[in-house]
């Protein structure tokens, strides 16, 4: 009789620590990748390829486990069963579900969606796992050679050092940056009573958008900030006309900080900043709020300035009182930190998951990308984007029944002389 394998453990990475820290009952940080192809999923074939994709990563197929001084991963010993679509995208994921499985993989006709927990990956880290599942249900499927490349890891292979690593750990540089920063305008509105997630994604031309960004001398990222921007500060002269009572207008825009550092980890690796305009000191054109985000950015995302904030994160998890002081007690201070500093210093999230590209073996099944970020602790809303064969699509969710934000960003790219096809999950 085969022994049975030891399953493994690893300490959360530094930015995983603050979700089941920060939890309620209403909410755990989820986003979701998923993938459309041209034909319908064989979900008993796609059970069979997450079983071989699980082994390769071994920092995402876990759960969360509970312990004197710290939360910690533990490997599963099986996958996870296919699940089929609840009625609306990242159904909440209780920390009971946590403790089992940290991710769920969703299958619905033609499309292939993995939702995961924020504590084991971000969207770098999820995209490999979604690229490579898919991949290895491909071959199954199809028997095609698919090669491990473009985000592809090749299930053969044992995973590396570097892809388990806290490279939080080794980039901190020798100042901390202070985290005091003004509160943010916040957006409100009516909650859904029963929890519902409402989800609309407008999709453009890629190529359509990245010409009217060059036209403000800005990326694709500083661009749709700044058109956020614009268009919450037009929600906030409507509910508070008076200037002297408005607040900043802030977005919370993560930062992958792979290739700045040079690291390879499939774990969290990402920070934000918050670029923003203060509406009480006048009007902005939107000439103006590009440059500023685009400035204010650029002075932001560089490896020193980043460094900084890494310090000021791994130094307080090096303290020796924190590391004795019980997990019950940790959990008070970090979750009152993440409250202080956390998404009361932003009016939205804004995530850019990029350009999505993988091998040409797989350009003829798979027909497009979805990013979306799942519900926010304390903001009603949030933003998500990703491209794919020409298409950007963005995507909001919201707890709310209001569609004001979205309606105002989306309303305002058509005045930019952008076409955008509207999709919604509205009951």
């Amino acid at each position: 009789m085969e022994k049975e394998r030891q399953l493994t453990w690893m300490r959360l990475d530094n930015a995983a620590k603050i979700y089941p820290a920060a939890r309620k009952r209403s909410w755990n940080c989820l986003f979701r990748l998923s993938a459309s192809l041209n034909e319908s999923i064989d979900s008993v074939v796609m059970q069979k390829a997450l079983e071989v994709t699980v082994k390769r990563f071994p920092s995402i197929a876990v759960r969360i486990r509970r312990g004197a001084f710290w939360y910690y991963l533990e490997e599963i010993a099986n996958p996870p069963s296919i699940k089929s679509e609840a009625a609306y995208p990242m159904a909440r994921m209780s920390f009971k579900d946590i403790r089992k499985c940290a991710f769920r993989v969703v299958c619905h006709k033609n499309r292939l969606a993995v939702e995961f927990y924020h504590a084991l990956t971000d969207g770098s880290g999820g995209l490999a796992f979604l690229k490579t599942l898919l991949a290895e249900y491909l071959t199954q499927k199809y028997g095609v050679n698919i090669p491990p490349e473009k985000g592809v890891l090749d299930v053969k292979e044992k995973p590396k050092k570097c892809e388990i690593e806290d490279s939080f750990l080794k980039n901190d540089g020798p100042v901390s940056s202070s985290r005091s920063e003004a509160t943010a305008y916040r957006l409100r509105g009516t909650l859904e009573n029963d929890g519902y997630l409402n989800l609309v994604t407008g999709i453009l031309d890629v190529k359509a958008v990245l010409s009217v960004a060059k036209q403000y001398n800005a990326t694709l990222t500083e661009f749709l900030t700044a058109a956020m921007i614009y268009s919450i500060i037009n929600i906030q002269n409507r509910t508070t006309p008076n200037k002297k009572r408005q607040k900043p207008v802030k977005i919370l825009v993560p930062v992958n900080l792979r290739k700045i550092f040079g690291s390879e980890t499939l774990r969290n690796f990402a920070l934000y900043v918050t670029p923003g305009i203060d509406p009480r000191l006048g009007e902005y054109t939107f000439e103006e709020i590009v440059k500023s985000v685009h400035h204010q950015m650029g002075y932001e995302i560089n490896a020193k300035n980043l460094a900084a904030k890494i310090a000021a994160n791994v130094g307080a998890e090096r303290s020796f009182i924190l590391k004795i002081m019980p997990l019950f007690i940790k959990n008070i201070a970090m979750k009152t930190v993440f409250n202080l500093f956390g998404e009361r210093k932003s009016s939205i999230t804004i995530s850019n998951l990029g350009a999505v590209e993988i091998p040409d073996e797989m350009k003829l099944f798979v027909t497009r990308f979805d990013f979306i970020l799942g519900e926010q602790a304390l903001c009603t809303n949030a933003c998500s984007v990703v491209s794919y064969n020409g298409k950007l699509n963005i995507s909001f969710l919201r707890i709310i029944r209001e569609s004001e934000v979205e309606k105002e960003f989306f309303s305002f790219l058509r005045k930019l002389g952008l076409n955008i096809k509207i999709e919604s999950n509205k009951r």
